[in-house]
């Protein structure tokens, strides 16, 4: 009778060990990538008011244009993974480097776009006459950098595929380092102002992809993986990438509407919205650090021909993410009397978002689950379905949204929408884990 138990703590265990082990660094990683904006911001908001406007204008759009394109760590990761529990790493490491060969295409193809659309792009954004040369300077230096970026997703796509979360936290901090040293340097060193801001990232941002490539060829190199770009494995990298790329819009689309309504209720609850999505957003990498573990995991067991611990693992990261929610939304209702002063001392400001904060506190165990489950089936390779749920979240979401100015109940009425686009993303995901169609074994899908 005691040995069932005792199995079933050695599986925990050993769960545990994996999640911790891959989504610790994991989190650094993802905690590193805005810091990159942020010592842009802190460097160049020294220059004066226009050149920190055109700094975020031309910021907005470069993380747009990138974040469309996560699709790239996202489904290397399921693919790679796959092919690691199947023990075919020369497969693996070849289907990783169909990414990055898709990754430079993508890349060329954007800076083809924005080059030549620049000015149009900012002045599409509203920037005023002072901040939009300065954006323009700013956007067309660094979308040079936009092809390092993307073999820097797709790269990264490939370690976490290989069960390695340690490196791209190594690369991560480094380039945070020396993106803030080139900046000081090429900004205020070489007088290049805001120029000097854009080539100091650019040169931080091929210096990451530069090691990130030495490390993928030299595992290339060792198992006998050829590094020549193969178009059929390019085709197939960029058709697994389809609904991937359709859930990021969708849930795009959702955060753009969710500021656009806030933007109608009014100046005080704009300001509250866009402080509660910043929290939002940094909450947010914590869970995705579970999700990533969890695309790498599931990916490796399935991959393996294990089904049943691919369940058992799956069961086990919920677990963590309900654990996690609740520590976050503990932690969000505790700290909520020193946070909003950080950002605003307006009490008009801090009215409206102090009961906003209380459902996003509530909703961080739904949202830990979602999280958790979300990654399980990017891990699964069940892009398709993670594409028509997010649609479909969307068209429960959108008239939830558009309402809230109608019916009232502000900022606050806002989030309680938003938390039923969790709400709603949690029950499809639950719907299909719990169906158990997103399991398919095997070294492909």
């Amino acid at each position: 009778m005691t040995q069932a138990p005792a199995r079933t703590r050695t599986a925990r265990r050993r769960h545990d060990r994996e999640i911790v082990a891959l989504a610790v660094p994991a989190f650094g990683a993802l905690v590193a990538e805005p810091l990159f904006v942020m010592a842009d911001s802190a460097i160049v908001g020294h220059l004066g008011t226009a050149q920190l406007a055109g700094l975020g204008i031309a910021s907005a759009l470069l993380t747009t244009a990138v974040s469309v394109f996560v699709f790239l760590a996202y489904a290397t990761t399921a693919a790679v993974s796959r092919r690691v529990g199947a023990g075919d790493l020369q497969a693996a490491i070849r289907q990783g480097m169909d990414g990055i060969w898709l990754a430079l295409l993508l890349g060329a193809a954007v800076i083809a776009v924005v080059l030549p659309t620049a000015p149009s792009l900012v002045e599409l954004f509203g920037a005023s006459e002072t901040a939009g040369p300065f954006a323009t300077t700013y956007l067309r230096i660094s979308a040079l950098g936009i092809p390092a970026m993307l073999v820097v997703l797709a790269s990264t796509g490939v370690l976490r595929g290989l069960q390695n979360t340690r490196t791209p936290l190594y690369v991560a901090v480094a380039g945070f380092v020396a993106n803030a040293v080139l900046n000081v340097v090429l900004v205020y060193g070489a007088g290049l102002g805001i120029a000097g801001s854009a080539w100091g990232t650019v040169i931080a941002q091929v210096g990451m992809a530069a090691v990130y490539l030495w490390v993928v060829i030299r595992g290339a190199r060792r198992h006998g993986a050829s590094l020549r770009p193969d178009l059929a494995g390019i085709r197939a990298s960029a058709q697994a990438g389809v609904p991937l790329l359709v859930r990021t819009l969708s849930l795009r689309a959702i955060l753009m509407i969710a500021t656009a309504v806030a933007a109608r209720l009014g100046d005080a609850d704009i300001a509250a919205h866009q402080i509660i999505l910043s929290l939002w957003s940094l909450l947010a990498f914590a869970l995705d650090a579970i999700a990533i573990a969890g695309q790498a995991i599931i990916g490796r067991y399935l991959g393996a021909g294990d089904s049943q611990r691919a369940r058992d693992a799956c069961r086990r990261m919920v677990e963590w993410g309900i654990a996690v929610g609740v520590v976050l939304g503990l932690l969000v209702v505790l700290s909520r009397p020193a946070f909003l002063p950080l950002f605003t001392g307006d009490s008009v400001v801090k009215d409206a978002a102090l009961p906003a904060l209380v459902i996003v506190a509530v909703a961080q165990p739904v949202c830990g689950v979602v999280y958790v489950l979300d990654g399980v089936l990017m891990g699964a390779g069940d892009g398709p379905y993670l594409a028509w749920a997010m649609l479909l979240t969307l068209a429960v979401f959108t008239p939830a949204a558009l309402l809230v100015p109608t019916l009232g109940g502000g900022l606050t009425a806002l989030w309680a929408a938003m938390t039923l686009m969790m709400a709603m993303r949690l029950l499809t995901l639950w719907l299909r884990t719990r169906s158990g169609r997103w399991i398919v074994t095997g070294a492909t899908r």
